[in-house]
């Protein structure tokens, strides 16, 4: 009776044939948690940054309130209560976005150095994994003519 050829031993030994060098796999493990942590880092001073400038939008806006809604002696100054808050609350709103556009804008300038120096560092990577790919390979074919 024929005997079944062992598979999986013929894949263990091909396998075995073509070496690997798991530590490219561990520096792309590593360059991409450290590009984590920097985008983390930006996203989180982004969130402090804007959470900061809509407290202080409130608490301006809540004086505001305040100084509006306290009572008054004469009926035209509840008027020119109401004006000076609306003026206020104009002025304050066109601070606030730009102050918002700020930090959209060092966000984006901050991702945009990032992902540069990410695409920089894995093209370097990328070329020396090739020269030492096509060292090995060439060695291997070179043992492998010798036989």
């Amino acid at each position: 009776m024929a005997k079944n050829p062992d598979y999986s031993k013929m894949m263990s030994e091909m396998m075995s044939s073509f070496p690997m060098d798991m530590s490219a796999f561990n520096d792309a493990f590593k360059s991409s948690a450290a590009m984590s942590d920097k985008m983390a880092k930006v996203a989180l001073d982004a969130a402090e940054k804007s959470t900061d400038i809509s407290s202080k939008w409130t608490k301006d806006t809540l004086t505001k309130v305040g100084e509006m809604t306290s009572a008054k002696a004469e009926p035209t100054d509840y008027t020119k209560a109401m004006t000076d808050f609306a003026s206020a609350q104009a002025e304050m709103t066109a601070e606030t976005m730009a102050a918002f556009a700020e930090v959209a804008k060092k966000v984006q300038m901050e991702t945009v150095e990032l992902m540069m120096a990410a695409g920089k560092e894995a093209t370097e990577e990328a070329t020396a994994a090739v020269k030492k790919a096509t060292a090995e390979v060439t060695s291997v074919a070179k043992k492998a003519a010798a036989k």
